[in-house]
C-alpha cells in the first residue's frame, strides 16, 4: 500500500503548479487550467484521505468539488468567448474594465 504522505506530496506538487500558472502567466486559458489543476490536486487528497481513514465522506465530496470545477469552467468559457468576440484579447492585462 502506498502511504498516504506520497499522495500529500503529489497533492502539494500539483497544487503549486497550479499556483504558478495562474500567478506567473497573462492569458485567460492557462490561467483556468491552473484553476482546474489545484482543484484536481485537492480532489486527489480527498480522496486519499478517505480511503485512509475508511470513509466515503471526501469521496462524495470530491464528486460535488468535480462537479463544481466543470459549472465554473462553463462559465469562464462562456465569458472567455465573449471576450474574444468583443475585444479579440487573450490576454489579462489588456481587459481592464468590464462594460459592455
Amino acid at each position: 500500500m502506498v502511504p498516504v504522505s506520497w499522495y500529500i506530496g503529489l497533492g502539494a506538487i500539483l497544487f503549486m503548479i497550479g499556483v504558478s500558472g495562474v500567478l506567473l502567466r497573462k492569458n485567460i486559458i492557462i490561467m483556468l487550467m491552473g484553476i482546474e489543476l489545484m482543484l484536481n490536486s485537492v480532489n486527489i487528497n480527498l480522496v486519499a484521505f478517505s480511503y485512509y481513514l475508511n470513509d466515503i465522506r471526501g469521496q462524495i465530496f470530491a464528486v460535488f468539488t468535480i462537479t463544481i470545477a466543470a459549472a465554473e469552467v462553463a462559465v469562464a468559457l462562456g465569458i472567455l468567448i465573449s471576450l474574444v468576440r468583443n475585444r479579440g484579447v487573450f490576454d489579462v492585462d489588456k481587459i481592464d474594465t468590464m462594460k459592455g
